[in-house]
């Protein structure tokens, strides 16, 4: 049976790129290593294995603006062609995307592949660019639905309390991508929120983590008993920086990495939860946000006892 997953260590991602080349470069005398590039560390991979780990096709999606992605290095082993696996690999790639808040996918493919693409609802464009002075490749477009979750009512009122109550999240960008009562996931616009270094600034990371815990909080609330109100605020707070963001940006908060329970704030008491918020740069968890949010009871709220 076969697998569609991300590579997981160093051998998968050795096997994983091993494709790449042997179908994208080797036949055009390319170097080993020209089929790598430096947004690798920033991007979505996937790949589709076999039963006894063999790689039989892979693709990766990168951001190429706020909200529009790119799917490169598409790939399928020659003795796998004709199964429907770069199909596959797109679909994942679409779906991942679509929960990223990524609208648009545009790609490059070579003149062979239009068929393929067209019959995804790709859009043919201009000539993109020729490689290796023979392999034309034409400019592709597809517009995504927006993911059903992302129309969630409670998580469209939220986004417009940050942005309406702070402004500072309005001007990074902040949005919420998804939201189903077990995951949140938010993002905000990689070129406003860069530093001097071309990566993104520490302050902004700070208040992406910061807000999805927040977020998070104030929809639970929501989905924990109709009417119930309170005034949420961070009362701890760590963070933990652990690589640099130069592409794809996002923050997450998923219900395993969430403890405590609102049933003191029924009860006109303060309720108090503690999160882990992740933030993403690409599949790489480049900050770690741990916080305590205290939620008070609104004016007027009683105690039944």
């Amino acid at each position: 049976m076969n697998t569609l997953r991300s590579p997981q260590n160093a051998e998968e991602f050795a096997q994983y790129y091993q494709l790449r080349w042997q179908i994208l470069r080797k036949p055009w005398q390319q170097v080993l290593g020209s089929e790598q590039d430096e947004h690798e560390p920033h991007s979505i991979h996937r790949m589709i294995i076999d039963e006894t780990g063999h790689v039989l096709a892979v693709g990766r999606l990168e951001q190429s603006a706020e909200q529009q992605g790119q799917i490169r290095y598409m790939a399928v082993c020659e003795t796998a062609q004709g199964q429907g696996l770069g199909q596959q690999i797109i679909a994942e790639l679409e779906r991942i995307a679509s929960k990223l808040g990524i609208t648009e996918i545009v790609l490059n493919a070579r003149e062979k592949a239009l068929g393929f693409y067209q019959q995804l609802d790709y859009q043919q464009h201009e000539i993109s660019h020729v490689l290796f002075g023979e392999v034309t490749h034409y400019r592709m477009t597809k517009t995504l639905k927006p993911h059903h979750q992302h129309k969630h009512a409670k998580a469209l009122a939220l986004q417009s309390v940050w942005h309406e109550t702070i402004p500072m999240s309005k001007a990074m960008g902040l949005k919420i991508s998804y939201y189903d009562a077990q995951q949140l996931i938010t993002y905000c616009d990689p070129k406003f929120n860069k530093n001097l270094h071309n990566t993104m600034f520490a302050g902004s990371i700070y208040t992406l983590a910061t807000l999805t815990g927040w977020g998070w909080v104030y929809l639970a609330l929501g989905e924990y008993q109709q009417g119930l109100q309170g005034d949420i605020v961070l009362a701890e707070a760590n963070i933990r920086y652990h690589t640099p963001i130069k592409g794809l940006v996002y923050g997450q908060v998923v219900e395993s990495d969430v403890s405590g329970k609102f049933d003191n704030l029924a009860r006109g008491k303060n309720a108090r939860l503690k999160l882990t918020a992740h933030i993403y740069c690409g599949e790489t968890i480049a900050a770690t946000f741990t916080g305590s949010y205290v939620v008070l009871p609104k004016k007027g709220t009683q105690d039944s006892e």
